[in-house]
């Protein structure tokens, strides 16, 4: 797999009119203080593209320069924090998961263009935006890559000093819970940093040659996040970054702790849907019985463990601390 990507493309889903017009002005992007916000913040890395979302339509497309945390509520751009519920269900958040960005192309597009089906059919089949964030695939970042206009950023800096923190943290221990500072772990972040795992070339050549997946040396392939189908969705999608005649997948499902007989029935369904193009489907979890492994021969397994922690952590330390085994 010599030809592999790690660049990926999101598309950022905004509140309001009024935040989007401010992150365009500012060339920002933040998410709230909240473990969907936190998750958001930690699956975009440096050097990425992204584009706005708002009211079916994309705007823009930028590559992320930095990402920092800011928790003066009174920092630029004076974006307006979000409320839910009354009484003691009331709920504020504001943004202070940040990325700091540099504009390449301008424009206003409707969702419903073909440049952007990979993460239009998402939404659609999900019923809905209920989601900070969408990974679109190499296609949709290839076709966003010609629309509008190319911004002039003679004027740009490519760097900033900041004395601010770019590590958010996580931890297992609930007595250690400091929110939005520190967040307890979910497996929403497990999914994020698996996904940030198997973006390694090395890494992802390993893994699927464990699995007994031999993959062309000539193709580009992509890892990409929560895929979603009429029936659920899948944790991670490897699949061909640029198809020519077939489009094959690797359909990868993950559980936080042990898997179950649904987990497997589960996944069977989700290959079947995606049909022959699928190619393996592979579930990951803590702990996976023998006698699953043996009644659901067709779904390849893997186990994993999170090593050598402190009590809190950084989501990049998450990443590292990962290792994953085939079970005997």
């Amino acid at each position: 797999m010599k030809n592999y990507s790690l660049t990926s493309y999101f598309l950022i889903a905004v509140s309001t009119r009024e935040n989007l017009e401010l992150c365009r002005k500012y060339s920002l992007a933040g998410f709230p203080s909240s473990i969907m916000g936190a998750w958001a913040f930690c699956d975009i890395r440096q050097g990425d593209r992204v584009s706005f979302l708002y009211g079916a339509r994309v705007y823009d497309l930028y590559i992320v320069m930095e990402k920092y945390l800011e928790y003066d509520e009174k920092a630029p751009p004076p974006w307006k924090p979000l409320e839910f519920g009354s009484g003691k269900r009331r709920r504020r958040y504001f943004y202070p998961f940040r990325l700091r960005l540099k504009p390449l192309r301008i424009f206003n597009e409707p969702l419903t263009r073909i440049e952007f089906s990979y993460v239009a059919e998402n939404l659609l089949l999900r019923g809905g935006y209920r989601k900070t964030h969408f990974q679109a695939d190499r296609i949709d970042l290839g076709y966003a890559s010609k629309l509008g206009v190319v911004v002039d950023n003679a004027d740009i800096q490519d760097s900033i000093n900041s004395s601010s923190s770019s590590e958010l943290k996580f931890t297992f221990n609930k007595s250690k819970v400091d929110l939005p500072k520190i967040f307890p772990f979910r497996e929403q972040i497990l999914h994020a940093a698996l996904r940030h795992y198997l973006s390694d070339e090395k890494k992802l050549e390993q893994f699927l040659t464990g699995l007994s997946i031999i993959l062309s040396q000539e193709t580009q392939w992509e890892v990409l996040g929560e895929k979603a189908l009429p029936e659920g969705y899948v944790d991670i999608l490897i699949k061909e970054a640029v198809p020519t005649g077939l489009s094959r997948k690797i359909i990868v499902e993950v559980k936080r702790g042990e898997a179950t007989t649904r987990d497997f029935q589960q996944l069977k369904a989700y290959r079947k849907e995606f049909g022959e193009e699928c190619i393996g489907a592979v579930l990951i979890a803590k702990r996976i019985n023998k006698k699953l492994r043996r009644k659901f021969p067709e779904i390849k397994v893997v186990e994993y463990s999170i090593e050598g922690l402190a009590d809190v952590f950084t989501f990049r330390e998450l990443v590292n601390a990962i290792k994953i085994h085939m079970p005997e």
